[in-house]
């Protein structure tokens, strides 16, 4: 058996991977979904990672599942506390040093989104609905709003301060509809940041939501 931990991104709400969890827990595993403070302006990366290795315990045969922001969470909890391996989904990959404030403009984030809502006649402005939503069925979005929180500005320009990756198995699984993070950009900084192929998965930002079946296999093949 192994322990899916799930950590959220922005917002820092558990109820993302709601429809997740099901579909793991049947398959015989552990699933975990962390709750983080996002809205507390006194909580940065070492408060996430902290709360994190919280939720492993003692568990071993851990997979660590780290969406959207949670990418600067992950490896934290992995250089302080032994995973067997390493899922980013939709993630801001840092470099050693970074903080997730100085992660847009390092990876050209904002110049590629554009380019991506041009190609695809889709709006430039960050409307919520059209960028994180635009894939997730209308019932699941109704129940949602109930659980949204704003990030506090402390998390960007928290430090990630970390040595290096873990030398565990780490895959990038990249939304081939994600309007965020286009699948193309996911794939630049997979690459350069990690030196890996990312994989596409189908779904947007939240796939999570939209295509938790597929995202289920994928990470039970982990």
């Amino acid at each position: 058996m192994s322990t899916y931990i799930l950590i959220p991104g922005a917002g820092g709400t558990p109820w993302v991977w709601h429809r997740l969890v099901p579909l793991l827990e049947r398959a015989g595993h552990e699933a975990i979904a962390v709750d983080l403070p996002a809205d507390d302006e006194q909580a940065g990366l070492d408060a996430y990672a902290r709360l994190t290795i919280d939720a492993i315990g003692d568990r071993d045969e851990v997979v660590l599942v780290a969406q959207s922001l949670g990418g600067f969470t992950a490896p934290l909890v992995a250089e302080a506390v032994p995973v067997r391996a390493l899922v980013l989904l939709n993630a801001m990959i840092p470099v050693p040093g970074e903080t997730p404030g100085e992660w847009w403009d390092h990876t050209g984030w904002s110049a590629a989104r554009l380019a991506a809502a041009q190609e695809g006649g889709y709006g430039a402005e960050l409307d919520p609905a059209v960028y994180f939503l635009h894939d997730v069925p209308p019932d699941v979005v109704a129940t949602g709003a109930a659980h949204q929180r704003p990030e506090a500005d402390v998390v960007f320009g928290s430090v990630c301060d970390f040595g290096g990756w873990p030398a565990v198995p780490i895959r990038v699984a990249a939304g081939a509809d994600d309007r965020m993070f286009p699948a193309e950009f996911q794939r630049k900084e997979a690459a350069d940041r990690l030196g890996i192929e990312a994989d596409l998965l189908p779904g947007g930002h939240l796939l999570c939501l939209s295509q938790p079946a597929a995202l289920a296999d994928y990470l039970l093949r982990s």
